[in-house]
């Protein structure tokens, strides 16, 4: 297999990766000619802006809060950018609430507090799941919440909540091809397995249910009408959305897969898992036949790493970025 990709600079970060699903979110700032990474370590979010001739990085962390207080130690579950027609915002998830921020973290623009049970029960109370559209969050009682986002200014309003999930989230995507024939443009995903395939609107639509064979779905991407969703089982099945139609199943990995991305000028998918491999595959649809074919592109093996997040650079995948578990770096690879 030829060697596309080759290991470049490390980003070294603040603290350590924490073991959760899709720990690294990565935001390109052309204009700037700078990339934000994101890692979560317990309740801080490592933030490190990159220019991109590698001579310049500034880090900043974000703690958990809850509302007005300072600081909070409740554990934040993710972190990631959205990005929206008029602006972007960095969202982040914890066991307390959701809290957004202007891109460069600068700013804290909006708080909303999850529901905390009355009695203390057995089941964890937590938001995770980020998608762009209009902002929306899943949480841990399945609720998918959407949030209404102004161009600017922190008017921000919790619009519809969507409750076809009965097992917490634990990802979700907005179609990411720009392709406005796609009739599906979110998908939400959760510990069952379960994918709800959704259209969104002043009101958001279910389209689809795909049922998920009681094995956790623990990332899932949209791309062209395309849900790609990696699972606990180490595999990786595409299904049209619209339909529940399966395309392919790939047994891509030995372990359970925490990270899925897929760029999507070019159609390369990355996969990154506990076994320590992250692959990359290229995925190819065929409008005559209404079919999707993956093929295996690239392997690269991170030695003795949990692999917690991988992430393309670019929307051609022509660089990509990985974070382990306990690893206090950001590793990048470039295309050769």
């Amino acid at each position: 297999m030829a060697k596309l990709y080759h290991k470049d600079k490390s980003i070294q970060i603040k603290s350590s990766v924490s073991a959760l699903y899709n720990n690294l979110s990565v935001l390109r700032i052309a204009p700037r000619c700078l990339t934000y990474f994101t890692v979560v370590h317990a309740n801080v979010v490592n933030m490190v802006s990159a220019s991109w001739d590698g001579l310049n990085y500034s880090h900043r962390q974000l703690q958990s809060k809850e509302g007005n207080v300072a600081t909070s130690s409740s554990l934040i579950m993710q972190a990631a950018w959205c990005v929206l027609p008029s602006r972007d915002l960095l969202v982040l998830t914890s066991q307390k609430g959701i809290q957004m921020y202007e891109s460069d973290g600068s700013i804290m623009v909006y708080w909303h507090a999850l529901d905390m049970p009355e009695t203390r029960t057995a089941k964890a109370v937590f938001a995770r799941g980020i998608a762009s559209a209009v902002v929306i969050q899943g949480v841990s009682s399945g609720s998918v919440l959407v949030f209404d986002v102004p161009s600017k200014g922190s008017n921000i309003t919790l619009s519809e909540v969507l409750e076809e999930h009965k097992e917490a989230i634990t990802d979700m995507a907005s179609e990411c091809s720009g392709s406005l024939e796609c009739i599906a443009d979110l998908v939400s995903a959760d510990d069952s397995g379960l994918l709800c395939v959704w259209k969104s609107g002043e009101d958001f639509q279910l389209l689809n249910k795909i049922p998920g064979f009681d094995t956790s779905c623990s990332s899932v991407k949209l791309w062209k009408g395309t849900v790609i969703a990696g699972y606990g089982t180490g595999q990786i099945r595409l299904y049209e959305g619209v339909t529940g139609i399966l395309h392919a199943e790939v047994n891509a990995h030995a372990r359970w897969i925490y990270s899925l991305d897929i760029a999507p000028f070019t159609g390369l998918l990355i996969s990154a898992a506990e076994d320590s491999w992250v692959r990359v595959w290229h995925l190819s649809l065929t409008p005559e036949t209404n079919s999707v074919e993956i093929e295996h592109m690239y392997n690269e093996c991170v030695t003795d790493t949990q692999i917690c997040g991988a992430k393309f650079c670019d929307g051609d995948g022509y660089a990509f970025a990985v974070t382990g578990y306990d690893l206090s770096e950001i590793i990048r690879y470039t295309q050769a």
